[in-house]
């Protein structure tokens, strides 16, 4: 029982102005060291927390405090936590999701947002966040043209500030590209690092998938719309470094399998891979349990087990400790030092979402493409 719980429970006059004063004393959740209240108040017949913490008990619910319209949790995480969640409430018999009506942080993705709470140690990166001094580069949308898929396909380019015709620039490509933009703050994350000559100048294309869970699902029109269409497309346009140690591929989650997929059908284009979060699904035996949408990722990647080769150079790969796909992140980990590439892994106590991607741009897209005020982050 933490402190602030024990307290209001030792109370003998427990009523609505009490519950009132306690509200008004408190930021919530409330942290203490390790251990996090979460507190929601109303009449309601039941509350359970939803996070996307693995290996925690799935939705676990809220004690209501006496006879009050008061209800609590109370969880330990360890230090440096970060985690997203909702609660499900249940009234007249009916669920509803709802946000933390208390907690004012909230983490945005494609489906909405979550209320967001951590422990002690973590810090929300102060490369993120808009600087003043800092010149922005611009991003430039185009259609273009896809035989491989058939019409028009989007793509966006990202020019950094001083963006000369007469130099080469380094090149990656990133998979879901504008969805990193909009909730991993990839344009102010790129902006701020070339500024602080900690990221090479480079041109950033963004790519988005129409279908991404079966184009990104190693689909082999998509390795040849990447190599085969966005590249010579991107190359008539803008001086890329033809060398494929400054070409890269990144993604997360499907975007990741889609970068590894392409690399390895066409090895030697691109010298670099930043690999978050994959949904690197395989067997060894029985069926997959992860359903049907991971049978191309699991027939893929069993492939790419079995005869992984050598598709790149250099890989960054990283995974929250608290998503399900950490056990097949791990797994992949000592297969690709096997083979003499050179390759980083980073582990966060945080889940599969967009700020925990966000969180490890700095680290890994220096270590990839690194500026001339080279550093080692810890």
């Amino acid at each position: 029982m933490t402190l602030a719980i024990r307290a209001l429970e030792q109370r003998k006059d427990l009523n609505e102005a009490v519950i009132d004063e306690f509200i008004e004393n408190y930021d919530f959740p409330i942290v203490e060291d390790n251990a996090i209240t979460f507190v929601f108040r109303g009449k309601v017949e039941e509350v359970r927390l939803q996070h996307w913490v693995y290996g925690l008990e799935s939705a676990p619910e809220l004690t209501r405090l006496g006879e009050t319209d008061l209800w609590y949790l109370i969880l330990d995480l360890p230090a440096k936590s970060r985690i997203e969640y909702k609660f499900d409430i249940v009234t007249n018999g009916k669920h509803e999701w709802v946000h933390d009506p208390f907690n004012p942080q909230v983490a945005h993705d494609p489906f909405g947002f979550n209320s967001v709470v951590h422990t002690p140690g973590y810090v929300t990166p102060d490369w993120t966040f808009f600087e003043a001094e800092t010149r922005p580069g611009s991003i430039e949308d185009y259609q273009i043209s896809s035989k491989v898929f058939g019409g028009e396909r989007a793509i966006s380019v990202y020019l950094p500030a001083r963006f000369r015709a007469t130099r080469r620039y380094p090149l990656l490509i990133v998979h879901d590209g504008m969805d990193y933009v909009r909730y991993a703050a990839l344009h102010t994350v790129l902006d701020n690092l070339i500024h602080r000559l900690e990221l090479s100048h480079m041109i950033v294309v963004f790519t988005q998938a129409v279908d991404r869970l079966e184009e990104y699902a190693a689909d082999e029109r998509h390795a040849e719309f990447i190599v085969e269409e966005v590249l010579p497309w991107v190359e008539k346009r803008y001086p890329i470094q033809p060398n494929p140690a400054q070409r890269g591929l990144m993604g997360a989650s499907f975007g990741a399998v889609a970068s590894l997929a392409a690399a390895w059908r066409y090895p030697g284009v691109f010298g670099r891979l930043m690999l978050q979060s994959g949904s690197f699904a395989f067997t060894d035996i029985g069926a997959n349990p992860r359903g049907p949408a991971f049978e191309p990722v699991v027939r893929f990647m069993n492939a790419f087990r079995d005869k992984p080769g050598r598709p790149t150079n250099k890989i960054y790969m990283s995974c929250g400790i608290y998503e399900s796909l950490i056990y097949e992140n791990r797994s992949l980990l000592p297969m690709l030092q096997q083979t003499g590439m050179q390759v980083k892994y980073v582990e966060a106590r945080d889940g599969h979402n967009w700020e925990n991607w966000r969180d490890r741009l700095r680290e890994g897209l220096s270590w990839l493409f690194p500026g001339p005020l080279w550093m080692v982050y810890e």
